[in-house]
């Protein structure tokens, strides 16, 4: 299990989908509408749909859209997830880490591969106002560009070495690591402090196919041992 210290980072910069919110099954809810619509199969969409952009996933599943067709389909696929907010949640264990996170001094944001109203509308329904949020709106290329995690630690005034990021997904560990932050997490992490008891906030996604042949909704584990299948 990955051990994190706390006392050795001065800012903590958290992905959104999947690490703070629990928005997993409306994800797939929404890009499950979208590949109906746009006669593409569901599975091949969400097996590498989570962590990108949505224009990013559209060009990679119909690379026959020119850039304004690809623009406005992923439009459309951004209006499903706006409108599907019904069991959007905060993750086990997000509420501590942030309050822990406060109670420290240690800064934190959010860097994300959604646009601002589809993070503000999610980040409004699981209850958390970052003090610093990077949405794919504020850079010229998303996740697994390092642009947004750079801009995050400037806003900070961290320097990326002294910054953690927290993660979920490879589009954005690589974005992370590309933007020279001195620590990338994922899979269960412990985070230790001086001040703190160690508990474990386990940041895992899990693929699970139900009878249908539909990936099931990603899971996020406090606490808990993950079941085998990390994909």
């Amino acid at each position: 299990m990955e051990h994190v210290d706390l006392a050795a980072v001065d800012a903590v910069l958290l992905d959104m989908d999947g690490t703070l919110v629990d928005s997993d099954a409306a994800v797939e809810r929404s890009w499950h509408r979208w590949a109906e619509e746009f006669a593409v199969d569901p599975a091949e969409v969400l097996a590498i749909a989570h962590g990108s952009p949505a224009e990013r996933t559209v060009r990679r599943v119909r690379p026959d859209l020119d850039a304004a067709g690809a623009r406005a389909a992923a439009g459309r696929q951004l209006q499903f997830e706006y409108e599907d907010l019904a069991d959007v949640t905060a993750t086990p264990g997000a509420h501590w880490l942030l309050a822990v996170l406060d109670r420290l001094g240690i800064a934190w944001a959010v860097v994300t591969s959604a646009d601002a109203r589809l993070a503000r509308l999610r980040l409004g329904a699981a209850a958390i106002k970052p003090p610093v949020l990077v949405t794919f709106e504020d850079v010229t290329a998303g996740k697994p560009d390092p642009e947004g995690y750079g801009r995050a630690a400037r806003l900070l005034g961290v320097p990326p070495a002294r910054c953690l990021a927290v993660e979920d997904a490879e589009p954005g560990i690589r974005a992370g690591h590309g933007a020279g932050m001195g620590r990338v997490c994922t899979g269960g992490t412990r985070f230790r402090h001086p001040q703190l008891e160690p508990r474990t906030v386990r940041i895992v996604r899990i693929y699970e196919r139900g009878p249908d042949g539909r990936l099931a909704a990603v899971r996020v584990y406090d606490d808990v041992e993950a079941p085998v299948g990390r994909r």
